[in-house]
């Protein structure tokens, strides 16, 4: 059975790598004016999702606005991060909801 401290200790690395993740999509994505402001936004989301727990859904929708033109590998890495943004927001809601 899992105990709070190794359920806590799961989100905290799971949420570094999602940081870590966002990062490496930024680096590879088109120059754009739109995604240069975006990446700004979901780097620092990002790391606020892990620093915080909290601001997977602020991530998420930084995510989606990423504009990634004919590059299906990035696309996908977009897609995969999203969906593991939903995913911790799912988890975090759950938790509260847990605790109240």
């Amino acid at each position: 059975m899992k105990t709070q401290s190794s359920k806590q200790h799961g989100l905290e690395e799971r949420t570094f790598k999602f940081a870590k993740n966002c990062r490496i999509l930024v680096k590879q994505l088109p120059k754009t004016i739109g995604n240069i402001e975006d990446s700004k936004q979901l780097v620092q989301s990002s790391g606020s999702t892990h620093a915080n727990f909290i601001e997977a859904k602020e991530s998420r929708s930084w995510l989606l606005l990423i504009e990634i033109t004919e590059n299906r590998l990035l696309e996908q890495e977009q897609n995969s991060l999203a969906q593991e943004a939903l995913e911790l927001t799912r988890i975090f809601g759950s938790i509260l909801e847990k605790e109240k």
